[in-house]
Parts: C-alpha cells; structure tokens; sequence
C-alpha cells in the first residue's frame, strides 16, 4: 500500500502533467466561473467531443476536476482541494532567498565509500 507521502508526490506529479497541455489550461480557464457540460467545452473551445474527452480523462485522474452526470449530460467544474495540493507544493519554493553554490567538482571523491572526503560543512564555510 503506498504510503501518504508517495499519494501526495503521485498527486503533483499527475496534477503538472495534466497542467502541461494548453488545451487542458483553457478548459481549466473555463471551469473557473461555474460547471460546463461537455457539449458546452465542445462548443466554445472547438473541438470534437473525442478529443475534448481525451484531455477531461487526464484531467479526472489528476484530480483537479470533479463531474456528475444528469441524464445523458456530463457536467464538469473545478476540484478545488486538489489545486490546494498543488499550491501547498509550490509554496515550499516560493521564499527561496538564496542557493548555496555546490562543492567544486575537483574535490576528491571515495567512491570505494561514494562519500566525499571534504565534508560539506567546510566547503560551505568558505562562503
């Protein structure tokens, strides 16, 4: 069973994924005001009921849209928790002041061990 941590870092990954196709971001766009049915997405964005239904998917197993369906109609708007998800993410690199440089790459390695024989601690003292 995959443990909280794996779920959420699934979750981002499958949340970028979907966010990295216009398509996707114009029917996000669109799902902002309120919930469209799929013939309506079809209608304004101009494109066959196929098609559109191919990017919803990616959309749904993302998370980051809900539906419900009424009859023959399936009705489509936000989720959003999972947009929460998301922000909570890149909120985590958003106070970024400064990086620290890495060691110099002609320090000597041990790579019978893989540890650096210069500890970190006084390479980065030196700046």
């Amino acid at each position: 069973m995959p443990t909280p941590s794996a779920i959420s870092q699934n979750s981002i990954i499958a949340g970028f994924h979907a966010l990295s196709e216009p398509l996707r971001i114009k029917v996000l766009e669109l799902l902002q005001d309120r919930e469209l049915c799929v013939c309506e997405l079809c209608d304004i964005l101009k494109v066959s009921q196929s098609k559109l239904s191919f990017h919803l998917k990616t959309l749904k197993e993302a998370h980051l849209v809900c539906f419900r369906q009424e009859g023959r109609w399936i009705y489509y708007s936000l989720n959003p928790s999972q947009f929460n998800l998301l922000k909570q993410y890149l909120e985590k690199y958003s106070n970024l002041n400064q990086i620290l440089p890495a060691p110099p790459c002609d320090t000597d390695w041990d790579t019978s061990t893989s540890k650096n024989k210069q500890s970190f601690s006084q390479i980065y003292s030196e700046h």
